[in-house]
């Protein structure tokens, strides 16, 4: 069965940063993608970047570009979503999901969630 762990979350000024990671664990497949999405109240989910485990290559929503960076540690499931200059609208619960493929933002391709993280950019 498929694990995700996340870590990372929590309550940050504006300005600031956080880190989240993500580790996936006992995924079959070698064509993977993992994908970082946010929840803020009242909003649906939207996809705010993801990588492909197979070649790395990565992208990142125009919303968060310049801002926040997706990386994987090489060797291992983990990816980290680096969340710079942080708004307080970037405040939602942050989930990390794991699904075959290159990569996408629609959340249907990925089969498997973590518990998410709750970012919250207040001063």
């Amino acid at each position: 069965q498929v694990r995700i762990k996340e870590s990372g979350g929590g309550l940050v000024q504006p300005g600031g940063s956080l880190r989240l990671s993500c580790t996936v664990s006992r995924f079959t497949s070698g064509h993977y993608a993992i994908g970082w999405f946010r929840q803020a109240p009242g909003k649906e989910r939207e996809g705010v970047s993801f990588i492909s485990m197979s070649d790395g290559s990565t992208y990142v929503d125009r919303s968060v570009k310049g801002r926040f960076t997706i990386s994987r540690e090489n060797g291992k499931n983990t990816v980290y979503l680096q969340m710079n200059s942080l708004k307080p609208e970037d405040t939602a619960v942050y989930y990390c999901a794991a699904g075959t493929g290159w990569g996408t933002f629609e959340p249907y391709e990925y089969a498997y969630w973590g518990q998410g993280s709750q970012v919250t950019v207040s001063s």
